[in-house]
């Protein structure tokens, strides 16, 4: 077997006549095995840098999905403001570079003493005097593509897509928000271990269709008959109207979707990510695969309203979540049944989960 087979799978782009990723997708470990190798590399994903990038001349460690990719990087916020990410690994023997954040003036390899500049660039190594054709281009640290938005920066081993198209249509529904002024909100912010496969709690989140089955309170707050999806290249959006008692969005004459009472906004970006827009202030939700039965979804709050915190459809988060944790781990073990295949899906509130799932099977 190879390291990274091909699998194939096809979903109709019609979704009035496809069915769903079969349970075997979700079972088959070499297909788990793939996407870590295939799929997750070309993603984008956000970093939780929290409040260690706020000032000019820092540099903040992590690493690239960790408990799954593991890859260890680290950003750099230049003195203009720009955010640059880089290999956090010393090209001389491999060991990590940045260990904590802070505002170091070089980068100094504490294991043989490799000096880089905050550019990447290597400047010193003792010991290499008699060294032929040194140093190469391959002893600097590898550049990652970075993109920011507002104060969010965003990295991808591979990129696999442009993902400043999808900033643009993120900024085009809330540009209007202050985004640059959002409070991080550590008390509010958690992990929430899931088990199930990492795609079915995506598979949850990409309708609305269970709400009036699995949210009793979230359901008084939105009006169901006129929530909505649409579909991008990369992300897609769901709207949900409130009724009128529900704190909404305040959108300016100039917006796209003015006149109607918006009290969130659901953004999705391929494959893992969301980013959720309530009149308070902004809710990322990150899937984290950990193994074929097991993620880790990471809640990370930022605020610009505290007082609309716990009214309207941004309310009882963590109630939402235990309710969506419930449904999935029981499709999960749902999944391992002899007798279910694949499933249809709802013309009118699957749209989401069937872009999803043919953005899989392209990508795999």
């Amino acid at each position: 077997m190879p390291k990274n087979p091909a699998f194939t799978y096809t979903i109709h782009p019609h979704i009035e006549r496809a069915e769903t990723l079969p349970a075997e997708f979700y079972r088959n470990p070499e297909v788990f095995e793939a996407m870590r190798e295939k799929l997750f590399p070309r993603s984008w994903q956000w970093v939780e840098t929290g409040e260690n990038l706020e000032q000019n001349g820092t540099v903040f460690p992590f690493q690239y999905l960790p408990g799954f990719v593991n890859e260890p990087l680290f950003l750099r916020k230049g003195n203009e403001g720009q955010v640059q990410c880089f290999s956090n690994v010393c090209t001389h023997r491999g060991n990590l570079l940045v260990h904590h954040p802070g505002s170091p003036k070089k980068l100094l390899c504490n294991y043989h003493g490799r000096r880089f500049d905050l550019n990447g660039q290597m400047e010193f190594m003792p010991e290499f005097k008699e060294a032929l054709d040194f140093p190469r281009a391959c002893d600097h640290l590898a550049e990652i593509p970075c993109i920011s938005w507002a104060q969010f920066p965003f990295v991808s081993l591979h990129p696999g897509f442009d993902f400043q198209k999808v900033i643009n249509i993120m900024q085009e529904r809330v540009g209007f928000m202050p985004l640059a002024q959002f409070r991080y909100a550590a008390e509010l912010s958690r992990d929430y271990l899931v088990n199930s496969h990492w795609a079915l709690y995506c598979d949850n989140y990409l309708e609305g269709f269970h709400i009036p089955f699995v949210h009793a309170d979230l359901n008084q707050a939105l009006d169901y008959g006129s929530y909505y999806t649409e579909i991008f290249e990369h992300c897609n959006l769901q709207v949900g109207i409130g009724d009128s008692a529900t704190e909404c969005f305040d959108l300016p004459e100039s917006h796209v979707d003015y006149g109607k009472r918006v009290a969130a906004y659901y953004f999705w970006v391929f494959p893992n990510m969301m980013f959720n827009f309530y009149p308070w202030g902004l809710s990322i939700n990150i899937v984290k695969p950990l193994s074929i039965r097991q993620c880790k979804v990471r809640f990370i709050q930022y605020v610009y309203d505290e007082s609309k915190l716990e009214q309207g459809a941004g309310a009882a988060l963590d109630k939402v979540e235990r309710e969506d944790e419930y449904v999935v781990e029981n499709v999960q073990r749902g999944l391992q049944s002899r007798f279910y295949q694949a499933g249809r899906f709802s013309p009118t509130r699957e749209q989401g989960v069937h872009h999803f799932h043919r953005l899989l099977a392209a990508n795999l």
